[in-house]
């Protein structure tokens, strides 16, 4: 069997509010997987539910074919996770945090592998309560990944880190996903998980919107420009009215389709007296995918809602 997670008919609620709706997917076994949507959308919450930190209000959640549940742990052994915020003992060391975690039969071993992999090395001895975020967050990426799990989830692990720490945690994250590791990874820097992931997992108003893979995703056959004219508003409203959807975003965006045309659009420009100043071609990464298709479900939801 490949599938290292596999999430079928996933509902969650809280109180009145339907966080996940009938969600499934499945994670291949070294892969890694970009969880992305807008905030709100459920992301943290299916994190959780696979973890067993919360219940679920219906669904199946297989970790390695095995059933895992809030009253069902065992699987989860073969999980490690970091889940909105590492926490943190100040009076601790670092490594004292890492030997509080370790369960493997060379737990020493295993602690300077991970410590040496996060460059963590100069500041692992000194007490967690003098520890910048990035190191914090790296003492929370150490301690997801010090028991060699097989699956790892990590909640937004870029946080405080700077540049040079995001390249390294990369690398980190390649190497082991090419060893057999799967990953699934939420984070709002779209960027970096364009460089890392295998697949993309867009989560939209509790459903999922989109899974594919990365190359599929962000080689999209749709054409997207940015028109700039010298009024863009009212701009927009005589594309509008000639049937054409452009967004305002530092200029006229208009996806080249069936439906709508980059010459039909610069040609009722030009005839309503918009003047033309330049014309550019938009690279189709993660970013633009995924506001293009929060976009487009957020204007056929307003549709419906004026055909009511």
């Amino acid at each position: 069997m490949n599938e290292m997670l596999t999430v079928k008919n996933l509902h969650k609620s809280f109180g009145a509010k339907h966080v996940l709706n009938d969600v499934s997917f499945t994670v291949q076994r070294g892969h890694i997987v970009a969880l992305v949507g807008p905030n709100g959308a459920g992301k943290s919450t299916i994190m959780k539910l696979i973890l067993g930190l919360i219940p679920s209000d219906g669904g199946e959640l297989k970790v390695d074919g095995i059933d895992v549940s809030i009253t069902s742990h065992q699987e989860l052994a073969k999980v490690g996770a970091l889940i909105e915020y590492p926490g943190i003992y100040p009076f601790l060391t670092g490594k004292q945090h890492l030997e509080l975690f370790a369960t493997g039969a060379d737990k020493e071993k295993d602690i300077d592998k991970v410590v040496a992999a996060l460059q963590m090395g100069s500041y692992i001895n000194a007490k967690a309560k003098g520890y910048s975020l990035g190191m914090k967050q790296k003492l929370g990426i150490a301690q997801a990944l010090l028991n060699n799990p097989e699956l790892v989830i990590l909640d937004e692990p870029m946080n405080g880190l700077d540049p040079q720490a995001v390249k390294g945690l990369r690398d980190v994250i390649t190497n082991l996903a090419a060893q057999g590791t799967t990953f699934l990874i939420s984070s709002h820097i779209l960027s970096e998980l364009e460089k890392l992931a295998d697949d993309v997992l867009i989560l939209n108003q509790g459903k999922i919107a989109e899974h594919k893979t990365m190359h599929d995703l962000t080689h999209s056959a749709v054409s997207v420009f940015v028109i700039h004219t010298d009024n863009d508003v009212e701009g927009q409203h005589v594309l509008a009215a000639a049937g054409l959807i452009a967004e305002l975003d530092h200029g006229l965006r208009i996806q080249q389709n069936s439906e709508n045309n980059l010459d039909d659009a610069l040609r009722a420009l030009i005839a309503d007296d918009i003047h033309i100043r330049a014309v550019q071609q938009v690279d189709h990464d993660l970013e633009s995918s995924f506001l293009d298709l929060i976009n487009s479900e957020a204007r056929g939801a307003k549709q419906d809602d004026n055909a009511n």
